[in-house]
């Protein structure tokens, strides 16, 4: 029997594939599961016409991400936070954080396309990269600065300890 995959299925195929299978493989298992459709000739015709169409979507799709990482490129987002001893922050710079700062500049970025391993917990410059398409990964530049109102308060704090003694 042959069937025209729907879905990719591990050792057999990707979407959109004209395979020949068992006759009990393809009747009980796969286009119960809507993982396969007969390969008839109006239902090769219907394929043709997704492959088609997904082709020019992830054209599309492309393009959208080849704009807007034309308008990422070059930016750069600054961030204040309190921090302790040897530079290191009380919290964290995390994805959803870099994609509200992006948000604020205009530019919409899902902070699932934020490639941050770990979020960031120290002060200094960061180079996070922004994968917008399987082609278009952009760097944006992320500076971390220390809270300037909590190093005026360890500085008068230090100083009037020091006038006690």
């Amino acid at each position: 029997m042959e069937v025209i995959l729907k879905e990719d299925v591990s050792k057999l195929g990707s979407r959109g594939d004209v395979v020949k299978v068992a006759e009990g493989y393809g009747r009980n298992y796969l286009l119960p599961k809507k993982l396969a459709i007969e390969a008839t000739p109006a239902n090769r015709a219907v394929i043709e016409q997704m492959k088609a169409s997904a082709v020019r979507r992830v054209a599309r799709e492309k393009g959208d991400a080849e704009a807007l990482g034309k308008q990422l490129i070059g930016v750069q987002l600054s961030f204040t936070r309190k921090s302790g001893d040897h530079d290191q922050l009380f919290g964290s710079v995390t994805s959803a954080d870099i994609a509200r700062e992006l948000e604020h500049k205009g530019l919409t970025v899902d902070r699932r396309k934020i490639l941050l391993e770990e979020p960031l917990k120290h002060v200094g410059d960061f180079n996070v990269l922004i994968k917008l398409h399987t082609d278009v990964i952009v760097p944006v530049k992320v500076t971390i600065q220390k809270d300037a109102v909590a190093e005026e308060a360890d500085a008068s704090t230090g100083e009037e300890s020091g006038a006690e003694a």
